[in-house]
């Protein structure tokens, strides 16, 4: 429901910061794919070319030296931002505008900043702990020498690749809502980072089966050059708008809520 009183609009804000979103059935994993495929389908020349657009984008930034990575790390969960409100344009029986991709440098640009800022962290954080197994791995290797050197240098990757997954998945888990829960749900950062990652968290088996039928899509999509991916990639950003409306909606059709 959208509120324009101040107090009221604080009310429900509070209300949603402590809502952890409900658990659902394994088989709605595959159900996000399915319902995101048909969002992209009501429009799929418009889903298209915006996410061609916001490739050639985040290309374009990325070439700027060192500062390119950082500014794609900040921006992308504005652009995200902006694609949850195109996704709820399309679920409410309205169009997909390309305009939309930018609707996060109009609303709650801020806050979506900070959840790229917290990605960017945990990212570096990851990368010096995955850069200090594999170099002490490395050293200690060449210390001893011959086959048990090379021994413990491949035991040191190994471990840094455990160390990437492990780090990582509660890093995707803390962001993967984050950007829907602060333009449609109107939570604060902190509060959208921890509802998306105790929502992740709960339903941890239909994001199992979700992630397999990605993989399973992701190696199709490979197969005709890639292009499959012009498809793909759409359904993924819808998915991701489905889901958050299974979990924090309950299925229903998204009501924005418009904080101050």
């Amino acid at each position: 429901m959208t509120s324009n009183d101040p107090q009221a609009a604080a009310g429900s804000q509070a209300e949603h910061s402590h809502d952890p979103g409900r658990k659902v059935a394994a088989g709605r994993g595959w159900d996000w794919i399915v319902e995101g495929f048909a969002l992209f389908r009501k429009q799929p020349g418009m889903w298209i070319l915006t996410v061609v657009l916001l490739g050639v984008i985040s290309i374009v930034v990325g070439t700027v030296p060192f500062l390119g990575p950082l500014a794609n790390a900040l921006l992308f969960p504005i652009f995200v931002g902006g694609l949850m409100l195109a996704c709820k344009d399309l679920d409410k029986g309205g169009t997909l505008e390309l305009s939309r991709l930018f609707a996060g440098f109009k609303q709650k640009t801020g806050d979506l900043v900070l959840v790229g800022a917290f990605n960017l962290v945990g990212w570096v954080i990851i990368t010096i702990a995955v850069l200090a197994v594999v170099g002490g791995g490395v050293f200690m290797g060449i210390m001893r020498g011959g086959m048990p050197g090379a021994g413990i240098s491949i035991a040191s990757v190994l471990i840094a690749l455990l160390l990437i997954a492990g780090l990582s998945l509660p890093l995707y888990m803390a962001t993967w809502f984050a950007p829907a829960l602060i333009v449609l749900h109107g939570l604060a950062p902190v509060a959208a980072l921890k509802a998306s990652f105790y929502a992740c968290l709960r339903n941890w088996i239909p994001f199992l089966v979700y992630g397999v039928v990605l993989l399973v899509a992701c190696l199709i999509a490979a197969i005709p050059a890639f292009l499959g991916f012009l498809v793909l990639i759409p359904v993924l950003v819808a998915s991701v708008y489905t889901s958050y409306r299974d979990i924090f909606c309950a299925g229903k059709k998204v009501e924005l809520v418009e904080i101050p």
